[in-house]
């Protein structure tokens, strides 16, 4: 593992030996098997050894999205159960420590150890990711200590107790429902998923991965590490995504893969100084997260040096690939499909009404079967029976075709979703939030087109009556308590929304009125 930015490098025994000495910190603090453990850090370091350690006690890390703010982070620590929370100093503009703070104030006043919190009653132990010391927190200084006095023989028996089918690793979606859902994915799920998608790639250990895409996604976790890791990989990190430092850390490093959604792919090729670097060594990589346009995927290949660039597709609840294009398919269908069907998995296109199997050319949704099927949603069985059927297919909620040779295309979704530069969002999650703010009398959220980001998040809101709040107004609450994604980009504030007969409102026309209505204003502007 590299960090070419500060030369950080770890072989694997190295890597092993502090995963070792940080398990061993965490049973000290009396965290168990089957414990959730949250994370809420950027792509740094020890994010890695984290997780790797959490796993070998048995425990489950729960990756908490750095974007996430205190309404949502109180939100997933509570529907956890989170025993412990590691966290760093903060992310772009969110203090994270000060949001812990005014989240569980009994920190600053309680014994470290010994935290009662009366929102939180799980949560146990705060732990900072970094030399400083803060009230009611431990230290990763402190832990890795510990560790290195801990017992050899308890960790050893500890890993011997854990199975392939506990869970692992629990990372929240946004829910339709308005609540994001924990999905709950065992260490089977996840190390095969990442196997597979590293054969995809024909990774070998003489492969180097630059990877710029968050851990706390399938994404960076799954495709990123555990293809590394399986196939005995370098890993090139990046805390956060900089263009200009995943040009420097190819050229650097000699990577052969590189990661990204779209909109990263888009933002490398256009950077001003592209033209510096040489990214000969490239080869493969991945595009995913969200529709990947054609022509960005030519200029990849033809700019970048991967002749080999690979694109996937899945979903967090499958682990989360079920279909994947291989190094050696033709530049057309790698450009247009999204592969075919993952090793060991039954993918296929169903009638969404009745379930019937399709055939080639005929639009239906995607459904999934196999050993990356979650293990469910945390805590919510009805949820979980109405995503997983009674023959254990995985109902993806996106609309597809599949050709006579097994190759998928996306068309579409059932899912009232919008996808912002890779980043789900679902409408009613927002919605939820906007009822919350005084003066909000309905809201209804939806995807505006976008040329950047593919789709951005528009909301149509009416007022109560006699209140003064204004677009800006709501704006601006939604920038202090929710993740910056998720805030809509243009709030529209409306008497009324287009209904059908039977009462219905139609978000289609709203996504109409949304583009017009913009499309008014640039040209106002423009006078």
């Amino acid at each position: 593992m590299v960090y070419p930015d500060r030369n950080l490098r770890f072989n694997y025994s190295q890597f092993n030996e502090r995963v070792d000495d940080l398990a061993k910190g965490l049973l000290a603090l009396g965290l168990k098997k089957g414990d959730h453990i949250g994370i809420w850090a950027r792509n740094i370091p020890d994010w890695l050894t984290f997780f790797f350690a959490a796993s070998k006690i048995g425990a489950v890390l729960v990756t908490v999205n750095t974007a996430y703010r205190s309404h949502e982070l109180a939100y997933v620590v509570k529907q956890s159960d989170m025993k412990a929370l590691a966290i760093i100093d903060g992310f772009r503009n969110v203090d994270y420590v000060q949001t812990v703070y005014d989240i569980v104030p009994e920190l600053k006043t309680q014994q470290r150890g010994n935290l009662n919190s009366k929102e939180f009653p799980e949560l146990n132990h705060v732990i900072y990711i970094g030399q400083e010391k803060h009230r009611g927190m431990y230290n990763t200084r402190e832990l890795l200590l510990l560790g290195k006095h801990g017992s050899d023989g308890e960790l050893a028996k500890i890993k011997a107790s854990t199975t392939a089918d506990d869970v692992a690793n629990m990372q929240y979606t946004s829910g339709t429902t308005g609540f994001p859902k924990g999905v709950m994915l065992t260490h089977k799920n996840i190390l095969n998923n990442g196997y597979y998608i590293g054969e995809k790639q024909k990774f070998t250990d003489q492969d180097r991965l630059c990877l710029p895409v968050p851990l706390f996604h399938c994404f960076g976790i799954v495709l990123g590490v555990l293809a590394a890791l399986s196939h005995g990989a370098t890993l090139v990190m990046l805390e956060t995504f900089d263009p200009l430092l995943v040009l420097a850390a190819v050229q650097k490093e000699k990577c052969t893969a590189l990661y990204g959604v779209p909109t990263m792919f888009i933002a490398e090729l256009n950077h001003p100084m592209f033209d510096m670097f040489d990214l000969s060594s490239l080869r493969t990589g991945i595009m995913a997260g969200s529709p990947c346009p054609i022509e960005t995927m030519k200029k990849v290949i033809s700019d970048m040096h991967c002749d080999e660039i690979t694109i996937a597709y899945g979903l967090t609840e499958a682990s989360p690939v079920m279909t994947q294009t291989s190094t050696d398919d033709t530049i057309e269908r790698r450009v247009s499909t999204v592969g075919i069907a993952m090793p060991q998995i039954e993918v296929k296109v169903v009638d969404p009404d009745t379930g019937e199997k399709l055939g080639p050319g005929q639009q239906g949704e995607i459904c999934c079967r196999g050993y990356n099927i979650m293990k469910g949603y945390y805590k919510m069985p009805e949820k979980t029976a109405e995503t997983i059927d009674k023959d254990g297919w995985l109902h993806s909620g996106d609309l597809g075709t599949m050709d006579e040779y097994g190759y998928y295309k996306i068309t579409g979704r059932i899912k009232d979703m919008i996808i912002r530069g890779g980043e789900n969002i679902y409408p009613r999650e927002i919605e939820e939030f906007l009822y919350t703010i005084d003066g909000v009398r309905d809201a209804q959220v939806i995807g505006i087109p976008d040329d950047k980001y593919g789709e951005i998040v528009g909301a149509f809101v009416m007022i109560q009556e006699g209140s003064d709040l204004s677009e800006e107004d709501i704006r601006d609450y939604s920038m202090q308590k929710i993740a910056k994604y998720k805030v809509p980009k243009h709030v529209f504030i409306v008497d009324e929304y287009p209904m059908t007969a039977s009462g219905k409102i139609q978000k289609f026309k709203l996504r109409k009125m949304a583009t017009e209505l913009l499309e008014k204003k640039q040209k106002e502007e423009q006078i």
